[in-house]
């Protein structure tokens, strides 16, 4: 198995590690973090540095999977994507084992699908994207580029979330919904009208 970067070393990645051990793909070869948690290790997998080994460890032939968490902004895992894209790392896609993803929907790079989740036939989750554990995108549905739908979040039939949005635990968009990008639909929100970019949509 070729070797696995891990980008973060926080909760999020405890719950990415977990997938990835599942899926059984990939081979995690370490993990970057802050330069001062060198040395530390994250469930057993040993922080390498900062973002200054990418470069280094793109020359070895590592894989890539950014593993922060976002939810109050997505900017710091757009900024790194962008940066892995532009050295012309490998960058990986992760569903779990425990997840089903319909044979005729489609991910994008980079995105995880984690524990539980279902996206439906003819579902279309951009690049970068963390679908979370009983996360449900039906049929039909787009979730654009850089979003986070949360844990037991619900994404309808025929709903659009634009790009770089986040949706909260438990929060449901209602059918044929389109949500603009970069808005924030906070846990628990069921969103029954159309809303516009940079939304906020708060209990």
């Amino acid at each position: 198995m070729k070797g696995l970067i891990l980008i973060g070393g926080g909760g999020h990645c405890h719950a990415c590690i977990d997938v990835i051990e599942r899926e059984g793909k990939h081979r995690i070869a370490g993990i970057l973090d802050h330069p001062d948690r060198r040395g530390e290790e994250v469930l057993g997998y040993e922080i390498l540095g900062g973002d200054d080994q990418i470069p280094g460890l793109i020359k070895e032939g590592h894989a890539f999977l950014i593993t922060l968490g976002q939810i109050q902004s997505p900017e710091r895992r757009i900024a790194i994507f962008e940066q892995l894209q532009a050295l012309g790392a490998e960058l990986i896609s992760v569903v779990s084992p425990l997840a089903h993803l319909s044979p005729h929907a489609e991910i994008g790079v980079g995105t995880i699908v984690m524990h539980q989740a279902l996206v439906n036939a003819k579902a279309r989750v951009g690049a970068n994207c963390i679908i979370n554990s009983q996360a449900l995108v039906e049929h039909d549905a787009v979730i654009e580029d850089h979003c986070h739908v949360s844990t037991g979040a619900k994404i309808n039939g025929n709903a659009k979330l634009g790009r770089e949005s986040f949706v909260g635990s438990g929060a449901i968009l209602f059918h044929e919904i389109q949500v603009g990008a970069g808005s924030l639909i906070a846990a628990g929100v069921v969103v029954r009208r159309n809303k516009p970019p940079q939304a906020k949509v708060l209990l």
